[in-house]
């Protein structure tokens, strides 16, 4: 677990930077120096992008990570990442060219309700195309075990330069159009540099070789597509769907309340960077006794951090929006409550998906992520419709719960593992009676200082429950050394 903890500790602290600088985005910048409508459209934009991403780039970032340490060879290596590289482009251009000639009728189509969106819809062609094959390159590196620069690229890069072009807004260097534009060439240079970065740590021989094993590549890239398309559908169609059937603003205020609550998710983003390909490594070489260590050690270890930014994040809310300053954005507590809640459960999974989709049961993750896209699709039309936003939801959480039990029972059943323990309980327990009793808690005075203050009660209140009932050896033995190395 050395290069885990090392570069998840890295990759942790990017991550909260990133956050950091996105929070300020998403909070104040985004709120108060751009329009609330050019807000909900770019907002709208960049999940359309992401749905259709996996599509885009024929599934190679899930491919990449799956079959290069099954290769030995370096001739064989490269000519596999030249593969990589040029199997997107079969996709690539039959949808463009598909869509030059169906662009009004598709413009139209998703432009209904709010005509705004119309204008811009070529350009989600293009961001998907400059997302996917960042994430190709991103694999690249991860398959090295280098994901560290790739994440500062990945999480720091486009919030930074997003900054920059909200404050060029403020100023009127860029109009609300121009910065719709301004967006989309940030994440042009965003793969030209991570191409960049990426040949530098892994420089192949450029050449054509085709797999071996070429039939089993296109089979688990097909079902990645429609997977990772599924899975996608899951974290994006919610802000896809409101723009359908509210005005697009409300994808703003939801956006708010979603940004939040994803806080709950870093750790697990931070590890999965480098445990992914581990465990797909471990997968390969039959190491079933390795894989078995990483799924509990990443669940409890995950729980730990993502239950106290649970806390944090719902029992400081009300002091949040005060800062935010912004009534309309105010209305978030549902949102914040059941996706909060959904991440958490996501982190409890710890390996799962990983074990899943490396191995040679990935065509049930194909099956999985379609009932739960087609789920979601379900839960938002009827929910939206009944609840708004706060329906939006509810709808994740319940699809979330339900299919993450579901691979929980798949994992146990076909490789006899499962990754809760009595310790899983105590903190679930912990993290229930802290939220109840800290809930109806609020201080007076400056939000800030009430934010600082609750959070550290809360804080040293949650850590030595945790270290006394010795929840995790691994976070035990962090904080021993932590007190031995400095006091």
């Amino acid at each position: 677990m050395g290069i885990v903890i090392k570069q998840s500790f890295k990759n942790t602290l990017i991550l909260f930077l990133g956050f950091a600088i996105g929070g300020v985005n998403v909070l104040f910048l985004f709120t108060h120096f751009l329009d609330k409508d050019y807000y909900g459209l770019i907002t709208f934009l960049l999940s359309a992008a992401n749905i259709i991403l996996p599509l885009m780039v024929f599934g190679m970032q899930h491919t990449i990570v799956k079959f290069y340490s099954s290769y030995r060879e370096k001739e064989l290596q490269d000519g596999f990442l030249t593969t990589s590289l040029l199997l997107p482009l079969l996709v690539i251009i039959p949808i463009g060219i598909f869509g030059m000639f169906t662009y009004e009728y598709i413009a139209d189509l998703i432009s209904v309700q709010n005509p705004i969106i119309k204008k811009y819809t070529y350009l989600i062609f293009f961001v998907s195309i400059f997302m996917g094959y960042f994430e190709v390159f991103y694999a690249w590196t991860k398959v090295q075990f280098q994901s560290v620069v790739g994440n500062f690229i990945k999480e720091v890069f486009v919030r930074f330069m997003t900054s920059i072009l909200l404050i060029a807004v403020y100023v009127g260097w860029l109009t609300n159009e121009q910065f719709i534009y301004a967006i989309v060439v940030v994440y042009f240079l965003q793969v030209v540099i991570m191409f960049l970065y990426a040949i530098t740590v892994y420089k192949p021989k450029f050449k054509l070789v085709i797999p071996s094993n070429i039939k089993e590549i296109l089979s688990f890239s097909g079902y990645i597509i429609m997977a990772g398309s599924a899975g996608t559908i899951l974290l994006e169609i919610d802000k896809f769907m409101i723009p359908q059937m509210k005005q697009i603003a409300e994808v703003a205020y939801y956006s708010v309340g979603i940004y939040i609550a994803t806080v709950v998710a870093l750790p697990t983003r931070a590890m999965q960077q480098i445990i992914t390909p581990i465990t797909a490594k471990e997968l390969n070489n039959n190491n079933f006794s390795e894989v078995e260590k990483l799924y509990k050690s990443s669940s409890i270890n995950l729980l730990i951090i993502g239950g106290l930014l649970f806390l944090l994040i719902n029992l400081n809310l009300a002091d949040m929006y005060l800062i935010i300053n912004k009534p309309e954005f105010a209305n978030g507590f549902w949102i914040v409550l059941f996706i909060s809640m959904s991440k958490l459960y996501e982190m409890a999974l710890g390996t799962g998906n990983a074990i899943i989709s490396n191995s040679t049961f990935y065509r049930i993750y194909f099956y999985l992520s379609l009932a739960m896209a087609l789920a979601v699709i379900f839960l938002n039309k009827w929910l939206i419709g009944l609840l708004g936003i706060d329906g939006a939801a509810i709808a994740t959480f319940l699809v979330v719960f339900i299919f993450n039990t579901i691979k929980i029972f798949f994992v146990r059943l076909k490789f006899n593992v499962q990754p809760f323990s009595i310790n899983s309980v105590k903190l679930v327990l912990l993290t229930t009676v802290l939220l109840l009793l800290f809930l109806g808690v609020e201080f007076t005075f400056n939000p800030f200082l009430s934010i600082i203050l609750k959070s550290g009660i809360i804080g040293i209140l949650y850590f030595l429950i945790v270290y006394f009932w010795k929840i995790s050896v691994e976070f035990n033995g962090f904080i021993n050394k932590t007190i031995k190395t400095y006091f």
